[in-house]
């Protein structure tokens, strides 16, 4: 029989603590991928997994369970498969990483940043889709496919725009403001794609296997959480692109000081002619003779 499906089981309090954890995901990814593009080598690979993590993990799968954690269907138990939740987040993760590193070493090209945007929007679609498969519940699910087009067509667009950002936007204010455009689209795009699924609970529901919400998606979601946070206190403390930038100027201020100093001094203090050099004493001998 159809029932009634609630997506705002705790009214608004899921939908707004989602959207903010998207935010911070979302600027501190941009932030971590500002100081991927100041840095080279290992360093700069080592900022964009962080971005990545950041992105991928708290600003989507994080912001994605948090909304579920509202979502309830009247007449059955919600429980979710342990592994297919975990890949979700490792694929939200990995296609996140694989768009951000096209991007950041595809030069800029427009063609780099629309293949990034492509992969990483469908890999967000599927990391969604596959979240939503792993509830098991005593019900039959199926999905407007139209719907699922829309949503589909919304994480493309947000993952084009969000890695447009990256190369893009440096000073803090714009990371803050591009944060919270990101928090829109994903969050649009998870409420379209809820909106594209019907239920049916069975006429007897039976037993639903699976972990609990509260058993299993709280802790991983406080652990990503964590990570974020640690690497939020890395950002805080190292320095910025443009602090970056302010120093090298002033190295190369102070060297060329040094330079015109040291070469006031010569011209003021010209350098002593060499001496002679001293004659062989065997020639010297020869000439007493």
């Amino acid at each position: 029989m159809p029932t009634a499906v609630n997506h705002f089981t705790y009214g608004l309090l899921t939908p707004l603590l989602a959207y903010v954890m998207s935010c911070i995901g979302s600027m501190l990814g941009l932030r971590l991928t500002a100081q991927a593009h100041a840095s080279r080598g290992g360093s700069r690979v080592r900022w964009l997994l962080g971005a990545a993590i950041s992105i991928g993990g708290t600003g989507i799968w994080v912001m994605h369970f948090i909304a579920m954690m509202g979502f309830q269907v009247e007449g059955t138990q919600i429980k979710y498969d342990v592994w297919l939740t975990a890949a979700s987040a490792l694929v939200a993760i990995v296609v996140v990483g694989t768009g951000l590193f096209l991007v950041s070493y595809g030069g800029g090209r427009v063609l780099a940043l629309l293949g990034g945007g492509l992969l990483t929007g469908l890999g967000v679609a599927s990391m969604h889709y596959l979240g939503m498969y792993a509830m098991n519940m005593s019900a039959h699910v199926s999905y407007d496919r139209l719907t699922v087009a829309a949503s589909v067509a919304i994480a493309v667009v947000a993952a084009t725009v969000a890695l447009w950002f990256t190369l893009r936007v440096k000073k803090t204010i714009w990371i803050a403001g591009a944060a919270l455009v990101m928090g829109v689209a994903v969050s649009g795009m998870h409420y379209t794609g809820i909106y594209a699924m019907r239920v049916t609970v069975d006429a007897e529901p039976g037993p639903v296997s699976g972990a609990d919400a509260l058993d299993f998606l709280v802790p991983l979601m406080t652990v990503i959480s964590l990570i974020t946070l640690t690497m939020l206190l890395m950002v805080i403390l190292s320095p910025s692109e443009e602090e970056m930038h302010e120093d090298a100027e002033l190295v190369a201020k102070l060297e060329l000081r040094r330079r015109t100093a040291q070469q006031q001094q010569q011209l003021t203090y010209p350098a002593a002619p060499p001496a002679p050099m001293p004659q062989p004493r065997r020639a010297t001998q020869a000439r007493r003779r």
